[in-house]
């Protein structure tokens, strides 16, 4: 391969990459409906123009189909009344007004093939510019929703949704961690509220364990450590107690009573 060759193909290769990037399609599409709408003009001009060569080739045919009618009439005339030189000089005209318009009537009909495949050019032109108007509406709104689809892409891509995903898992982290806190704290508090409960049963059975100790020893005529019950509680019942069956039932009926406390 010459130099010359590598070269140019070099320049092509850069000169195609320059214009695939400055190709945008939305332009690109304008200028193609454009360029078909200038084509329909000039399309429609040459069919214009090719009608009016038919028209005039019609024309002309028609004068010289005409003529040369006339100068057959005028050969038979001239026979008639016996001049057969002035018959002859008709049928020459005659025969040259024909031979043009039998060139014209060729020409008419090339013409006129011509015509109808301009105007079928024509209706096809007109039906291809106007599927490339929807076509291209179609497209630009397909690049439209591309593009915008393009930039929420990027956009996201750009966000650093990694660190707000973590960020969002250390604060559920820490609502459980206040959570446990508060339900710990909860369970302290009813502990130590039920301890308070205990003691004070406790603190309550061992004014009724007293009172009783207290009860026995008026009943047996002793003492107790808490003290002395009053003087007034001393009776002739407590000093007869060890002897009296009637005290005795009393005396269980407390102890029965106690124990359903």
């Amino acid at each position: 391969m010459g130099l010359f060759d590598r070269i140019s193909r070099v320049v092509k290769a850069n000169l195609n990459d320059l214009v695939n990037k400055a190709e945008d399609p939305e332009k690109i599409l304008e200028q193609s409906v454009t360029d078909m709408q200038e084509d329909l003009v000039q399309l429609r001009q040459a069919v214009a123009s090719a009608i009016a060569t038919q028209k005039r080739t019609q024309t002309q045919y028609n004068q010289a189909e005409s003529q040369s009618n006339q100068w057959q009439q005028r050969a038979q005339l001239a026979l008639q009344k016996g001049d057969e030189t002035l018959a002859r000089e008709a049928l020459v005209r005659k025969k040259s007004h024909a031979e043009t318009a039998a060139t014209l009537k060729a020409s008419l009909d090339q013409q006129s093939a011509q015509v109808e495949s301009l105007k079928r050019n024509l209706i096809g032109l007109e039906s291809k510019i106007s599927e490339a108007k929807t076509k291209k509406d179609m497209l630009k709104a397909r690049i439209s929703a591309a593009k915008a689809q393009e930039q929420l892409n990027n956009s996201i891509g750009s966000m650093n949704t990694g660190s707000s995903m973590a960020a969002f898992d250390r604060m559920e982290e820490k609502v459980l961690q206040i959570e446990a806190r508060a339900g710990a704290s909860a369970e302290l508090a009813a502990g130590g509220s039920n301890l308070e409960e205990q003691f004070r049963l406790l603190e309550s059975g061992g004014d009724v364990d007293d009172e009783l100790a207290q009860m026995k020893a008026q009943l047996t005529g002793g003492s107790v450590s808490q003290g002395q019950l009053p003087a007034a509680g001393k009776t002739a019942a407590a000093r007869s107690s060890d002897s009296s069956p009637v005290i005795d039932a009393e005396l269980e009926e407390l102890r029965s009573e106690l124990n359903k406390m």
